[in-house]
C-alpha cells in the first residue's frame, strides 16, 4: 500500500467562513486599487485666459423643485446671482410642477427679487406641450424605453423629477432649434454653485462631452446623521469618483446635479429615461456608450445632507433602487458590451461592500492578534491574508481622512470644527454606519424588485446652508435662519473661484450694464 504524499487535514466550517469573508474583503481593496490608478480627466480652469467672447457657449440650468421651502429656494437663488459669466448668456429655469401652487408662489415671488429667475409650470402629461416629447422619442432609437418593453409608448410617465426635465429640456430645445446649441445644467433645490460653475463648462466643453462638478456638504456637523451622510460624499465624490473619467475608458456614472452636457447630444441619445427612480447613473452610461468623454469640475457644489438617520436611509434606498434598475437590463439595451458591462458593475461594488469593512477588518485583526500571541486556530496560510486585509484597511483609511480633512477646509474655516468632524466620523462610528448601510441596500433591492420607486419621495430640505451661502454675500440680516439649527460659517475659499484673471468679456458686460 502506497501512502499518499500530501495528507490534507480537515477544514472547519469556521476556517471556510473566515477565509470566504477575507477573500472577498480583498476583493474590495483590489477594486478600489482599480480606480485610484485610472487617471482623473481635470477641467484646467486656467484656459479661461484664452476664452474670447465667441467661446462662452450658452447655458440653461434647469432647477427641479417640488415642495420646497422657499428660505432654501432664496439661498440658492443668491449663489446662482452670485455666478461670474457674460451677460446674455444664461438662463435659470425652475421647473415646478404646475399643480404644486405653493412652489410655484414661491418661485413667482423669488422672481420679484431675482430678475434672472424664470419659470417653466410642468403640466400633466395629457397636455398639447408634451407633443415636443413625443415626437422626440418617436424619431429617436436612443429611446429604448419608448420603442420596446412593457411600457412602450406609456405618456404616463411618473411624477419625478425626471418628467420635469423631459418636459423643460424638450420644449426649451424647440425654442433654441436652428439658432444654436446649449449646454443644459441642472442642480437640485438645495445646491450652491461656485462662481466659476458657468465658466468651468465653458473650458471644459472644448475637451469633453459631459463634465461634472464634484459636491460637499455644508451643513457637515449639523447632526451627527449629517456627518455621516456627508462622510459617504467624502468617500464617493471627492475621492473615487472622479477616477471614472479614466481617459473615456470605465463606464461613468452622472451625479444628477452641476453637471453640464450638449443639448444637441442630449436630443441624440433620447433625453432621460423616465422608467428608473434616478436617472444619473443610466444617462451617464448612455453617454458612455456613445463615445462621450467625461471631464471633471473640481470646485464643488454645495449641498445639503439629511440631518436625521430615517431620511439618509429614505435618500439612499432610492439610490439603491435606481443603481439595480439602472445596472440590468438598461446595458444590454444602450448596446453595452458585456466586457463593459462587468465594469459598469464595478462602480456599485464599493456601495455593495461597505458593510464588509464592519466584519473584515475586526476578524482580521482577531486573527493576527491570536497568531502573535500563539493561540490561532486558523491555518498559518491564511494569517497572512488577514494581515494584508488589516494593513490595507489602515492605509485606505488613512488616505480616506487626510483627504476628508482638506475637504471640510471648503466648508469649515475654524480647525477646530473640522477636528470635531473628523472625531464624529472615527473608525469605530464609521464601522456601525457601514452596518446601518445594509438597511437601504435591502430596501433598495426589494424596491427594484418589486419595480417600485417611480414617484419622487424628495429628501427634505431644511435650508441648512443659509448662513455658509450669505456669508459670501456680505450676510442678509432680514433672513434670519430657523431658531435651534447650529450656526455654519462659510470657509474664506469655499464658493469663490479659484482664478485670479477678470476676463475682458465681464469686464465688457459691465461697462454695458
Amino acid at each position: 500500500m502506497f501512502e499518499p504524499l500530501i495528507v490534507f487535514e480537515p477544514v472547519s466550517a469556521l476556517v471556510v467562513v473566515f477565509v470566504a469573508v477575507q477573500g472577498l474583503y480583498l476583493l474590495t481593496f483590489a477594486v478600489d486599487a482599480y480606480f485610484f490608478t485610472r487617471p482623473v480627466d481635470k477641467v484646467d480652469l486656467v484656459q479661461s485666459a484664452n476664452l474670447k467672447t465667441a467661446d462662452y457657449p450658452y447655458i440653461v440650468l434647469f432647477y427641479p423643485v417640488l415642495h420646497e421651502l422657499e428660505s432654501t429656494m432664496r439661498t440658492t437663488m443668491l449663489a446662482l446671482g452670485r455666478i461670474k459669466y457674460p451677460h446674455g448668456r444664461s438662463r435659470v429655469v425652475a421647473i415646478p410642477n404646475s399643480d404644486d401652487t405653493a412652489t410655484v408662489a414661491s418661485l413667482r415671488r423669488l422672481q420679484r427679487e431675482f430678475p434672472f429667475l424664470q419659470v417653466h409650470e410642468v403640466p400633466p402629461t395629457s397636455d398639447p406641450s408634451w407633443d415636443a416629447v413625443w415626437a422626440g422619442w418617436d424619431g429617436c432609437g436612443k429611446a429604448y424605453w419608448w420603442h420596446r418593453g412593457k411600457r412602450a409608448y406609456d405618456r404616463n410617465l411618473p411624477p419625478k423629477k425626471t418628467r420635469q426635465l423631459i418636459h423643460a429640456f424638450y420644449n426649451i430645445e424647440r425654442e433654441f432649434a436652428g439658432r444654436e446649441d446649449f449646454l443644459v445644467n441642472y442642480i437640485d433645490a438645495d445646491s450652491c454653485p461656485p462662481l466659476d460653475h458657468f465658466l468651468a463648462a465653458a473650458v471644459g466643453i472644448r475637451n469633453y462631452d459631459v463634465l461634472q462638478a464634484q459636491n460637499v456638504a455644508g451643513n457637515l456637523n449639523q447632526s451627527l446623521a449629517a456627518s455621516f451622510h456627508a462622510f459617504d460624499h467624502m468617500t464617493w465624490d471627492g475621492a473615487k469618483y472622479p477616477h471614472l473619467s479614466a481617459n473615456g475608458q470605465h463606464p461613468y456614472w452622472v451625479l444628477g446635479k452641476g453637471l453640464f452636457f450638449k443639448a444637441s447630444d442630449l436630443m441624440a441619445l433620447g433625453g432621460f429615461h423616465p422608467w428608473l427612480t434616478i436617472e444619473d447613473p443610466e444617462v451617464g452610461m448612455r453617454f458612455w456608450v456613445n463615445g462621450k468623454r467625461l471631464g471633471i469640475i473640481e470646485n464643488p457644489l454645495i449641498e445639503e445632507v439629511p440631518v436625521t438617520f430615517s431620511d439618509g436611509i429614505k435618500q439612499r434606498k432610492r439610490w439603491v433602487a435606481g443603481f439595480f434598475q439602472s445596472l440590468t437590463r438598461p446595458l444590454a439595451e444602450m448596446g453595452m458590451r458585456p466586457a463593459d458591462r462587468f465594469k459598469a458593475w464595478l462602480n456599485f461594488l464599493p456601495c455593495l461592500s461597505l458593510w464588509l469593512n464592519a466584519i473584515g477588518f475586526p476578524l482580521g485583526v482577531w486573527a493576527v492578534w491570536h497568531w502573535v500571541h500563539g493561540g490561532t486556530a486558523l491555518p498559518l496560510w491564511s494569517v497572512p491574508l488577514a494581515l494584508l486585509n488589516v494593513v490595507l484597511f489602515v492605509v485606505s483609511l488613512t488616505a480616506l481622512y487626510v483627504r476628508t480633512w482638506q475637504r471640510t477646509a471648503l466648508v469649515l474655516h475654524r480647525t477646530r470644527d473640522r477636528i470635531w468632524y473628523l472625531l464624529r466620523v472615527n473608525p469605530v462610528f464609521l464601522l456601525a454606519w457601514w452596518v446601518i448601510w445594509l438597511v437601504p441596500l435591502a430596501i433598495g433591492l426589494r424596491m427594484y424588485l418589486r419595480d417600485e420607486g417611480l414617484v419622487w419621495e424628495r429628501t427634505e430640505k431644511f435650508d441648512a446652508n443659509a448662513e455658509l451661502v450669505r456669508a459670501t454675500a456680505g450676510g442678509d440680516p432680514a433672513q434670519p435662519s430657523p431658531p435651534g439649527r447650529p450656526q455654519t460659517v462659510l470657509a474664506h475659499q469655499a464658493l469663490k473661484t479659484r482664478i485670479a484673471p477678470v476676463h475682458p468679456v465681464f469686464v465688457q458686460e459691465a461697462r454695458n450694464a
